[in-house]
C-alpha cells in the first residue's frame, strides 16, 4: 500500500514539476512598468488585482500612441476556437500575423460552437476600444469590415485553417498572396497556428504585448474579479488550485482513471457526439503512463500534503464543474476544509450576468489566479501556461529588473 501511494505521489510531483514557476509571490501595487497597455499588466492593473482603490488605479487613460501608417494588404478575419486561454493565445498570434503581413485585423470572433456553447462576443470579455487603441502603433484593427466588403463576403469568403505551428515564412509566401488576391481572408481556427520558437524577436515581443497589455477584461469582469480577490485577501494568503477535472477535459483526453464504468461510458459517448474531435478510441492507461492526463482530485490532495500545505490553508478552486461532483472532492475537502469557489464567495445576483457564459466565468478565475500567493495547476494546459507566463511578467515588472515588453 505504501509503495503504491509513493508511486502515485512521485508521478504527480513529476507532472507538477514540469510546470515551471508554480510558486510565485503575489504581485500587488507599486509595481513598475506596464507601458501604454495599462490593464492587468500595468501599475493600475496590479493595484486593481490587489483590490486596492489607489490613485494609480483611478488615473485617466494614457494618451493614444501614435498611429502606424502603412498600406494595408487586405483584411484578416479570425474565428477563434477553444476555451478562454486557448482563444487568448490565438488572438496574440493573429495580431502578430496581421502585423507581419501588413493586414488590417477585424476584431476576432469567439468560439460559439464547441462544447462550451458560450454565446459571448469579444466585447463581452475584453475591452474592445482598449484593444484597438493600445495596438494602433503596430497595426490597424477595425470592429467590422467596410460595408462594401461585408456585402461581398456574404456571397463569397475565402476561408481556411492555417497550417499549425507555421513560421513567418509560411505566412509571407502562402498567406500574403491569398490576402492580396481576395482582399479578405478568413482563418477558421486560431489555435497553435504560429510557431512558438525560432521567430524574430519583434514578433515574439508583439505577442507578449498583446497578451499582457492589450487584452484587458471588460470593466464588469474586472470589477467583480477585484471583489473576489479582495474578499480572499481579507482572510490572509491563499492558494489557487486550477483543478482541471471537468467533463470535457476527461472526455476529450480519454483520461478515465478513477471513474466508474458508467462514467467511462458517458465520457466516451460524449467524445463520439462531437464530430470535430478526431481521436475517438483512446487508451486511458497509455495516456496516463505518458503523463498526458490531469491529476485526479485525490492525487492533487496527496501532492498538496507532500508539499507541506497545512489543513488551515485557504484554497480557491479555479475550474468549472468537477466531474463526479462532491464525491470526487471528498478527499480534498477532508484534508483542506477551507476550500472555496467563486460561487461560494459571490451572491447569485452578482453571478447571474455571467451564468451560462463559461468564458466570462473563466475570466474571473484568471484574475484570481494572477493575484494569488501561490498558483498550482493540476494539468499543464492552456490555463497553466498562460497564467504562469503572466505571473512571471508581473513579477519582472515588480522588481524593475528587466522588461521584455517594448512598444517600439
Amino acid at each position: 500500500m505504501r509503495a503504491a501511494a509513493s508511486a502515485v505521489l512521485w508521478t504527480a510531483v513529476v507532472q507538477l514539476a514540469s510546470i515551471a514557476g508554480l510558486f510565485r509571490p503575489r504581485v500587488l501595487a507599486d509595481c513598475g512598468g506596464g507601458g501604454a497597455g495599462g490593464g492587468v499588466g500595468g501599475v493600475a492593473g496590479l493595484a486593481a488585482l490587489a483590490g486596492e482603490d489607489t490613485g494609480a488605479a483611478r488615473l485617466s487613460p494614457p494618451a493614444l500612441v501614435p498611429k502606424r501608417i502603412y498600406k494595408s494588404n487586405g483584411y484578416l478575419r479570425v474565428t477563434c476556437n477553444g476555451g478562454l486561454n486557448q482563444m487568448r493565445a490565438g488572438i496574440c498570434d493573429m495580431v502578430t500575423i496581421a502585423r507581419h503581413l501588413n493586414l488590417t485585423l477585424v476584431v476576432p470572433e469567439l468560439d460559439k460552437r464547441s462544447f462550451w456553447a458560450d454565446p459571448s462576443d469579444f466585447g463581452d470579455i475584453f475591452d474592445v476600444d482598449h484593444f484597438i487603441n493600445s495596438l494602433r502603433d503596430e497595426l490597424m484593427i477595425v470592429k467590422e469590415l467596410p460595408l462594401k466588403l461585408q456585402l461581398r463576403t456574404k456571397k463569397r469568403l475565402y476561408s481556411m485553417p492555417p497550417v499549425s505551428w507555421s513560421n513567418e515564412t509560411y505566412y509571407l509566401k502562402r498567406i500574403l498572396p491569398l490576402a492580396k488576391k481576395h482582399k479578405v481572408i478568413h482563418f477558421e481556427k486560431s489555435d497553435a497556428r504560429l510557431a512558438n520558437n525560432g521567430l524574430p524577436i519583434q514578433l515574439q515581443t508583439l505577442r507578449c504585448r498583446v497578451n499582457f497589455q492589450a487584452l484587458r477584461f471588460t470593466p464588469q469582469i474586472e470589477a467583480l474579479g477585484r471583489k473576489l480577490i479582495s474578499t480572499l485577501q481579507r482572510s490572509g494568503q491563499f492558494v489557487v488550485l486550477h483543478l482541471r477535472y471537468e467533463m470535457d477535459m476527461l472526455s476529450f483526453s480519454g483520461c478515465t482513471h478513477g471513474c466508474s464504468s458508467k462514467e467511462t461510458e458517458e465520457l466516451t459517448r460524449m467524445r463520439y457526439a462531437y464530430p470535430w474531435w478526431k481521436e475517438k478510441e483512446i487508451d486511458s492507461v497509455v495516456k496516463r503512463l505518458q503523463g498526458l492526463c490531469p491529476l485526479t482530485p485525490e492525487e492533487i490532495t496527496l501532492v498538496l500534503e507532500a508539499l507541506g500545505f497545512t489543513k488551515d490553508t485557504l484554497i480557491y478552486i479555479a475550474s468549472g464543474e468537477i466531474y463526479g461532483g462532491e464525491r470526487r472532492l471528498a478527499a480534498l475537502r477532508a484534508a483542506y476544509p477551507k476550500i472555496v469557489k467563486k460561487e461560494k464567495i459571490l451572491s447569485p445576483d452578482e453571478l447571474r450576468p455571467f451564468q451560462n457564459h463559461s468564458t466570462q466565468m473563466a475570466a474571473l478565475d484568471y484574475m484570481v489566479s494572477l493575484a494569488s500567493d501561490i498558483f498550482i495547476p493540476s494539468y499543464d494546459g492552456n490555463m497553466a501556461r498562460v497564467v504562469e507566463g503572466h505571473r512571471r511578467y508581473m513579477q519582472v515588472h515588480r522588481s524593475n529588473a528587466y522588461s521584455p515588453i517594448s512598444s517600439e
